[in-house]
């Protein structure tokens, strides 16, 4: 019998009906996500007037603002390897809950902050400890290898990042200053008063704390040399899940220390395979013989090879171009239009000026807010069906090619006649980029998954993607910002746009050298469950040194075949290894 590898939700055993999304583990994990996004971009509204709490002067504000922002990419950069390599060695579920430990920490750091230094040295805290971008992208990818599933189940990760990029901010701007924004209900409270910022970040720290136990109790680990140990989270889940279900049931059940058999299959959170207890025992020793031994971390030469260089190089340049757009876009916006230009001689037409649309926070914000809304339905509606109708490295051939044209015609909406056609030209713009963008960065993860040579190297390969894409978060919007301040300078506010599509035409180009891999879905992952399978009817009395035999049933007939221990199928023939 062929399964989905990992995947607790797929479908019953010895049933062979299409694979099913792991929808339970997806939600647990969704939870396990959403605090962070929600901490990373709640800072962005108070931060210039943190900053200018600290006695900054009004000039330095800005600068100030870009290097705390940037500290947090480039600590993600330095740790984001070292993070992926101890989610092979130690496993995906104790990784993503220790990063969600390390960042909510970091959050309340940053909260409390009395001086630039300690805020600096916080969001520097955060970005190393942001570990769980490149391990929960690698846990969904062990959850779901069928290549027809990809589309959706990379999708949601991505939303639950918009959708906290947009709680986010509305929750830090409205908490930041609780004294001063509202007296009437904090103004005689001494430790608000002391420290204005923290309230944002230690409501933040309950969402941390929901995601904790959740992941806690309910994520399954998914990295195959870890996931056969004892979860003791886990064990307190099923219980609790039993507990409840037999208090609103009324039923009779059996003992708590008796695992149920295949009957809860299907509603559990902990869905698990146990034929009988004999199959269990004999399960059990063979996982003591094959999994408990400690395995070395894989080499980087196991890791990269050509297609996942080039997908690496891809992904670089896709996040310095698209991050870089959207930190210049508010400031683009927020700058002050050029009136009278047919009479004004800093204007030169087509090319020469320097004006934005002058346009107030609160307006910005209402942009971004619908801009956020239609990024969700594009993410949710619009990717899953397309990605599986024209295929993911199509998708993202046709989105790289965009990318330039639309950096090129963003600056021209200035041009536009009135303020309201201005607004909604950008606006067109905007949904343009975010259209490319929601398609772009699941094809590329995707493509990059499905790159890896072997399941055990992904959460090294994520790891590594995680500290690049930092590299170009960190390197874009430094570009975004000097080029803009030159170009305005002297005239040219299309400058910084026209930068950004050339990097973005560079960033195109080994997009068209990719080629889209098999993956794991009907390899090695369901190879390693049928490994599992035959293991439960090994005969306990035959030596590990030896290469002795054993029955791999035949789906098909229901007769049995001879075969080597350590073969492995291929369709339903067994290729002897020994």
């Amino acid at each position: 019998m062929r399964a989905g590898f990992a995947n607790p939700s797929n479908s019953m055993p010895g049933s062979r009906g299409p694979p099913k999304l792991p929808v339970q583990q997806l939600v647990v994990l969704s939870i396990c996500r959403f605090a962070e996004p929600v901490a990373l971009s709640s800072v962005f509204p108070y931060l210039p007037e943190m900053i200018e709490s600290f006695h900054v002067p009004k000039p330095e504000v800005a600068k100030w603002a870009g290097i705390t922002s940037a500290v947090f990419a480039l600590s993600q950069s330095l740790t984001g390897i070292a993070w992926g390599r101890a989610s092979d060695r130690f496993g995906r579920k104790p990784v993503i809950l220790t990063s969600m430990v390390c960042t909510m920490l970091a959050s309340l750091c940053f909260g409390f902050s009395r001086n630039l230094g300690w805020a600096i040295a916080s969001r520097s805290f955060a970005g190393a400890s942001n570990g769980n971008v490149g391990i929960i992208r690698t846990t969904v990818a062990e959850l779901v290898p069928q290549k027809e599933l990809q589309p959706k189940a990379f999708s949601v990760m991505p939303l639950i990042w918009t959708i906290g990029s947009i709680f986010g901010p509305a929750l830090g701007g409205a908490l930041a200053s609780p004294a001063t924004a509202h007296p009437e209900w904090f103004g005689n409270n001494a430790f608000l008063k002391k420290y204005p910022y923290a309230l944002p970040n230690m409501v933040i720290s309950i969402f941390f704390l929901f995601g904790l136990t959740t992941g806690w109790l309910f994520l399954v680990e998914s990295n195959e040399t870890r996931k056969h140990r004892r979860d003791w989270g886990r064990s307190v889940g099923e219980f609790l899940v039993r507990a409840v279900k037999g208090f609103f049931s009324k039923k009779r059940r059996r003992p708590t220390w008796i695992r149920e058999e295949d009957d809860e299959q299907g509603g559990s959170l902990l869905n698990h395979r146990h034929s009988s207890s004999t199959s269990t025992v004999k399960a059990s020793k063979s996982e003591d013989r094959v999994y408990t031994q400690s395995q070395p971390p894989p080499g980087y030469l196991e890791i990269f090879s050509r297609q996942t260089n080039i997908n690496l190089v891809v992904y670089t340049f896709l996040a310095l171009h698209s991050i870089a757009c959207d930190q210049l876009l508010p400031i683009f916006m927020h700058n002050p239009p050029q009136t009278h230009r047919s009479a004004n001689p800093d204007v030169h037409l087509p090319l020469k000026f320097a004006g934005g649309f002058g346009l107030d926070s609160s307006r910005i914000g209402l942009l971004f807010t619908f801009y956020g809304i239609a990024g969700m339905l594009i993410q949710f509606l619009a990717f899953p069906p397309l990605a599986r109708r024209h295929g993911v490295l199509r998708c993202l051939k046709y989105c790289s090619l965009t990318f330039p044209l639309i950096y090129l015609v963003l600056p021209f909406t200035a041009l536009l006649p009135t303020p309201l056609t201005q607004q909604l030209g950008v606006f067109v713009i905007m949904l343009c980029k975010c259209w490319c963008s929601i398609f772009s960065f699941p094809c590329t993860t995707i493509l990059l998954t499905n790159s890896a040579v072997s399941l055990r190297v992904l959460g090294t390969l994520n790891g590594v993607a995680t500290s690049v894409s930092a590299i170009g978060r960190a390197a874009g919007p430094a570009i975004g910002g000097a080029t803009f301040s030159w170009g305005v300078k002297r005239g040219y506010v299309i400058l910084p746009w026209w930068t950004l599509a050339l990097l973005a035409a560079l960033g195109a180009v080994p997009v068209f050298w990719l080629v889209e891999m098999e993956g794991f879905g009907e390899g090695e992952a369901g190879d390693e469950e049928d490994g599992e399978e035959r293991e439960e009817e090994v005969d306990d009395g035959r030596d590990d040194g030896e290469c002795g035999f054993h029955a791999a049933r035949d789906d098909r007939g229901g007769g049995e075949a001879a075969a080597s221990a350590s073969g492995r199928l291929v369709g339903h023939d067994f290729v002897p290894e020994c």
